[in-house]
């Protein structure tokens, strides 16, 4: 049996997600930074999402989209890889590295045209990976766009991934598409690999654009 809210039932319930949404992440920021143990602090904000779940169902059912809010909060909360544990201390600025980090089928090939490579398959792969449906159903008036940045450190493997400012689904959606992204030759700089920052702007709505950028300054 489906439930008809008025609209005030649904104001609140709106409300009331956005509140608890914005509780969890900051208590995701706390729990991380207090506890040793990524397990037990895994387990006690999957646990709090769920509370949350009950209470939202108890004035009714969730809407997709609210449902879909809470399980992409379940999908970047539950891993060590995101916002978090995003730090860049270590970290050169992919302009300045001398070689860019090589993609599988980049090789072998001039300092130039490996970055160039590069560019085109990481917006290549995020184009090709994301699912329209999660920006589709915002229905956007008119397109919007996101900065992205994350660590290919000196083993080749991407972590410190940022998000910034977007809405719960597609963070939560541009996040799967970076862990998904293939093992790298790492960036090398006076002849040792090196990490590096990278960032990337993604344009999302009925269509998704990426463009690589390199970014002025280190982002907070």
């Amino acid at each position: 049996m489906k439930y008809k809210f008025n609209r005030k039932i649904k104001f609140e319930l709106k409300n009331l997600l956005v509140v608890s949404t914005t509780f969890i992440v900051l208590l995701c920021f706390s729990c991380k930074e207090e506890s040793n143990s990524l397990k037990n602090t895994e387990s006690d904000l999957i646990t709090k999402i769920n509370a949350v779940q009950e209470q939202v169902m108890a004035q009714g059912n969730m809407t997709k989209v609210e449902e879909q809010a809470l399980l992409s909060l379940c999908s970047i909360v539950s891993h060590d890889d995101g916002l978090a544990t995003y730090t860049t201390d270590n970290s050169m600025i992919l302009k300045d590295v001398e070689m860019a980090p090589v993609y599988n089928g980049c090789e072998e090939l001039s300092i130039e045209e490996t970055r160039e490579c590069f560019n085109n398959k990481v917006s290549t792969f995020i184009k090709q990976e994301f699912n329209l449906s999660v920006s589709k159903d915002l229905n956007l008036s008119e397109p919007k766009q996101v900065e992205v940045f994350f660590i290919i450190n000196e083993n080749g493997n991407l972590t410190g991934m940022k998000v910034r400012d977007s809405e719960v689904t597609v963070q939560a959606e541009i996040l799967r598409l970076l862990r998904k992204m293939p093992l790298m030759k790492p960036a090398t700089h006076n002849g040792e690999s090196v990490s590096v920052l990278c960032s990337i702007i993604v344009k999302y709505g009925n269509n998704v654009e990426v463009d690589v950028v390199y970014i002025p300054e280190r982002p907070d």
